[in-house]
């Protein structure tokens, strides 16, 4: 399973690229369906927008901020925006890719950053053992736990997720717009 933990990292980006073109061409948006959909792709944004604001990468065990309510905010803001994105889509082929790729590639790189952190941070079982791993508890486990950091949200780039998400909505738009009439 390391071995495709690796695989797994390595081809997740060009994945996602080359998924957004099979997105687009299947993709069957109505007004109704964009505009839920985006309203569902904004918490997205939000939660990956707060989490790189608060992750110091192999620096420290970031245990503040959304990451008291789940240790991987940052993977379940990607989800929802996926969620959003498939409901504007009106497409099921593209929801079932969704979760195939979600199983087969995202739940393998949490795994594998969860033991990196495991090895690096002793604090890290604590944390775990308190944390659900997605899916977030009501109650933080810490009070506190660090600022919002825009120099942190630099430098992770967290914004290009900003930008895809808005060009992906406009040619979803285009699209709604080119073929309604």
């Amino acid at each position: 399973m390391a071995s495709w933990s690796r695989i797994a990292r390595r081809i997740r980006v060009p994945l996602g690229f080359a998924f957004a073109v099979l997105y687009f061409w299947l993709a069957k948006p109505t007004l109704t369906s964009l505009l839920i959909g985006v309203a569902v792709v904004i918490p997205g944004i939000v939660m990956r927008t707060l989490a790189s604001g608060h992750v110091q990468k192999n620096e420290i065990l970031t245990t503040g901020g959304p990451y008291a309510y789940t240790r991987n905010p940052l993977y379940l803001g990607s989800l929802v925006l996926a969620a959003g994105f498939a409901v504007a889509a009106r497409s099921w082929w593209i929801a079932a890719g969704m979760v195939v790729i979600f199983l087969a590639i995202y739940l393998p790189v949490i795994r594998s950053e969860e033991n990196f952190l495991r090895e690096r941070f002793p604090e890290f079982a604590d944390y775990a053992a308190r944390v659900p791993r997605l899916l977030p508890h009501l109650v933080a486990f810490r009070n506190g736990g660090g600022e919002f950091s825009w120099e942190l949200y630099r430098k992770h780039r967290e914004y290009n997720a900003i930008i895809g998400s808005v060009v992906m909505v406009a040619a979803l738009a285009a699209k709604l717009l080119w073929f309604s009439n």
